[in-house]
């Protein structure tokens, strides 16, 4: 089975009902993608969690060690983490119940994302937020 993204239309619905984003794997440096990509988002409105252990702060927002960590809502989660390292943010998210996860451009793990998909969990894998953002919303 190959997974398939929500088309156009899902993903324009999915940024425009999110509010809070937690970035797994946002690094504080300013030439890093997810960086760039958070501080756009942020930029267009969002509110930018940073999940990454060892970190204090990013962005202006304290940063947490883990999904769970997150004392608030989640509207979604933005993964920049590599492929053999989502089976366990998936696992996270499923603990908590969260309920959308995008895994950025570049990164593929079809197991990982078919299990999120299986479980009710709106899923986007392989594409870049910020792009889709500029892309489908005015």
């Amino acid at each position: 089975m190959v997974f398939e993204n929500p088309g156009a239309d899902e993903r324009r619905e999915l940024l425009k009902k999110v509010k809070t984003i937690a970035v797994v794997g946002l690094s504080p440096k300013a030439d890093r993608p997810s960086y760039g990509v958070a501080k756009a988002m942020q930029r267009f409105g969002y509110r930018i969690i940073p999940v990454r252990p060892a970190l204090d702060q990013v962005l202006g927002e304290k940063a947490y060690p883990s999904l769970k960590d997150v004392p608030e809502k989640i509207d979604l989660v933005d993964v920049f983490r590599a492929a053999e390292h989502l089976d366990g943010v998936v696992d996270e998210c499923l603990a908590l119940n969260l309920p959308a996860i995008w895994i950025q451009e570049g990164i593929v793990n079809e197991a990982a994302a078919e299990r999120a998909k299986a479980a009710g969990m709106a899923v986007v894998m392989d594409r870049c937020i910020y792009k889709d953002y500029v892309a489908l919303l005015p």
